[in-house]
């Protein structure tokens, strides 16, 4: 089975470090987000600092503090439009915290935003999150990394 046509634009913000933007490639990214889409997408990855993220997300969700991932969706079908928006200093964080690469994580939170960006929910009902999440398990497992959930 053949991947949907992804077209990226992958952009890095200010305050993102310098090693983030090496890790993440714009075939890496691509390569992630291709596992998880079910119809060809346009979708723009920005990966930003601190101060970008919580405006954001203060913004749109009215959360006042930088989240690891946003996802704003537009389209879902016949072409999945979506803008995906990554917190750096979040990513690291949690990766640390979670004892995974800097890699991984961002693996999964392209997938998760991905997955986002075509209606899968977590936080409205019990089903949708565990549907997601088995979904983000094989599709991180079919990549060669360990369920993001362990």
């Amino acid at each position: 089975m053949t991947a949907p046509d992804l077209d990226l634009s992958l952009q890095f913000g200010a305050g993102v470090p310098e090693a983030h933007k090496q890790l993440l490639t714009k075939a890496r990214a691509a390569r992630w987000m291709r596992m998880a889409l079910l119809h060809p997408a346009e979708i723009t990855v920005r990966v930003v600092g601190t101060a970008e993220g919580r405006a954001l997300n203060h913004e749109y969700r009215r959360k006042d503090y930088a989240t690891n991932v946003l996802t704003f969706d537009y389209t879902r079908e016949p072409l999945v439009t979506a803008d995906l928006v990554l917190c750096a200093p979040v990513v690291a964080r949690q990766a640390r915290a979670q004892n995974k690469t800097l890699e991984e994580h961002y693996a999964h939170l392209l997938v998760h935003g991905t997955l986002h960006a075509q209606g899968y929910e977590h936080e409205t009902n019990e089903d949708d999150a565990l549907e997601m999440e088995a979904l983000e398990v094989l599709l991180m497992q079919a990549m060669g990394y360990a369920s993001p959930y362990e």
